[in-house]
């Protein structure tokens, strides 16, 4: 399936089932997916082989952007509650990620002091200094731990590069009490080889992990939206929140979006 791309630096706002009111922005190309992962329901598609150098947005271009649609919004008094660094794949490989978290800062600070700047990330990239102090800076620092498992987060992650389960744990490491783990959890096949993440054994190492990791919040879902590859099935509510009760046991604060 071939996926659905952000077409604009700053989009939305939109209504996030996490988020609340979500002026998005994105950091990476507008052409093309660019990701360290490729994930089996990612809605943006599959994660394409290099071709050429990679073109982002300058940081110029998206401080001036991000400026002129936070001044519009003030001026008609709009609702906002967060904004998202998401779009068309990594935002933290960005060449210049940790300088837009200081442009967005003070942009925030001028026009929306309430409002809360988000980055989803999968982790990939936070163990570098640069990065690890600019997403400890802002206040929703979303994190992504899929698996609990090197054989799971293979078949579902599909990192590149050869990264570890192992690499990403590290990682998330640096974060204790200053990020939020998101977790989808999915089941399906691809190429004749099947992955399940809601296992017993999956979920009692995923729970080793969080527990261990000591994240403010844990936010778990299902996929929402078309995936990469068609043999993926969403999972039922009710497992979601059997395993959000396993994580609430531990004394971490867990919320379930269906």
């Amino acid at each position: 399936m071939s996926g659905f791309l952000f077409e604009q630096i700053v989009f939305g706002p939109i209504r996030s089932r996490r988020l609340g009111i979500s002026l998005g922005v994105n950091l990476l190309p507008l052409s093309k997916k660019l990701c360290s992962f490729n994930c089996l329901y990612c809605e943006c598609g599959w994660t394409l082989p290099k071709t050429g150098k990679a073109v982002f947005p300058e940081r110029e271009e998206i401080k001036s952007e991000l400026e002129q649609k936070l001044a519009s919004m003030q001026a008609k008094n709009a609702m906002l509650d967060a904004i998202t660094f998401a779009g068309n794949g990594e935002p933290t490989l960005h060449p210049a990620f940790a300088e837009i978290i200081d442009d967005t800062i003070a942009l925030r600070n001028k026009f929306y002091p309430e409002v809360k700047i988000t980055v989803l990330s999968n982790a990939s990239k936070a163990g570098k200094p640069h990065i690890a102090a600019a997403l400890k800076k802002i206040e929703q620092n979303v994190l992504k731990l899929d698996a609990g498992t090197q054989e799971t987060f293979q078949k579902i992650n599909n990192p590149k590069s050869g990264l570890t389960l192992v690499e990403i744990l590290e990682n998330l490491s640096l974060f204790k009490g200053q990020m939020i783990i998101q977790s989808l959890f999915v089941k399906g096949t691809y190429q004749g080889e099947a992955f399940d993440n809601t296992i017993e054994e999956e979920v009692l190492a995923w729970l080793g992990h969080i527990e261990r990791l000591q994240p403010k919040l844990v936010m778990i879902y299902p996929i929402a939206r078309a995936t990469a590859t068609e043999d993926v099935e969403k999972i039922n509510p009710d497992k979601l929140w059997e395993i959000a009760q396993r994580v609430e046991a531990l004394g971490i604060p867990t919320e379930v979006y269906n």
